[in-house]
């Protein structure tokens, strides 16, 4: 790959180890002649010392950048990765806390990993969206998520009922918790706690995992990315709740019907040759670990 010239930094700015790595980025950056740049957010907080220094105000400011460099934690990058969907900036995130999914450089090797993408040592690898439209009334809604897609009652101590098809066949009518339609990359997030497969991100799929089904006989299903997933709600009801990622919340009702599929966006994440997915499962899940 090529050696980078510049780059953007998006962070966490309510962590302190934020702020005590930062200036030791801005040094690397100054001793090896790259161009960094920080988010307004950054640029404005009273932590941010620094004065000559270029700020991110636009989506086309990142766009113009050799990648950008996330601190925080998986939630900092999902973040990112959906206000930057259809930009083709890589991502390389920095996990200000233990080893994440996303996040896969911790504090320890930080520097170790930026001098590898400075001297071009780093592959790029990308990772499908979903992409959801919400009918509402007569008007659409369109969202975007690397993770996953939660439908669930807004009513807590409510089941849900709703229909699901994909590709127009219908695949059951459930009463449940609330359903997750997860990327390859979420799976081993909401979607595996409920029940759902681990699907290695390599693999262009959409897990569709039922929370919590009113039945024994409803088990999650993997369908291929280019599927459409429809979902339908028989009942009255005006407090579904539609979940992004986990962070971004839609309040819809019964007479809306819910279209999801894969993006015709992709995200980059930038990786190294020795990173290793299953390593991640075992440090981070104990996979493949005995009951003691």
């Amino acid at each position: 790959m090529k050696s980078p010239e510049n780059f953007g930094i998006w962070g966490n700015i309510e962590k302190k180890s934020f702020w005590d790595v930062l200036p030791r980025i801005l040094t690397w950056s100054e001793e090896n002649k790259l161009n960094a740049s920080v988010t307004e957010r950054i640029s404005k907080h009273k932590n941010f010392k620094s004065e000559k220094i270029n700020v991110i105000k636009s989506k086309s400011d990142i766009d113009n950048l050799d990648f950008m460099l996330v601190l925080g934690g998986d939630g900092t990058f999902l973040s990112l990765a959906r206000i930057i969907a259809e930009i083709d900036t890589p991502i390389l995130g920095i996990h200000l806390g233990d080893l994440g999914f996303l996040a896969i450089v911790t504090l320890k090797n930080l520097f170790h990993r930026l001098n590898q993408v400075l001297n071009g040592e780093y592959i790029v690898e990308k990772r499908i969206m979903a992409q959801a439209t919400l009918k509402k009334d007569a008007r659409s809604v369109e969202k975007i998520a690397l993770n996953d897609f939660v439908v669930c009652n807004g009513q807590s101590h409510r089941m849900l009922s709703y229909r699901l098809y994909v590709d127009g066949h219908l695949v059951g009518n459930y009463k449940a918790d609330g359903l997750v339609i997860a990327t390859p990359t979420g799976s081993t997030a909401y979607s595996l706690s409920a029940g759902g497969p681990v699907v290695t991100p390599k693999l262009d799929s959409l897990i569709i995992t039922p929370i919590a089904t009113h039945t024994l006989t409803s088990r999650p299903i993997v369908v291929p990315s280019s599927s459409l997933i429809e979902i339908k709600f028989p009942n009255d009801n005006d407090a579904i709740q539609f979940i992004a990622d986990g962070q971004v919340h839609e309040t819809i009702n019964s007479k809306c019907q819910v279209n999801i599929s894969s993006s015709k966006h992709k995200v980059e994440l930038i990786h190294f040759l020795d990173t290793d997915y299953f390593q991640t499962l075992r440090l981070k899940m104990g996979w493949g670990r005995r009951g003691d």
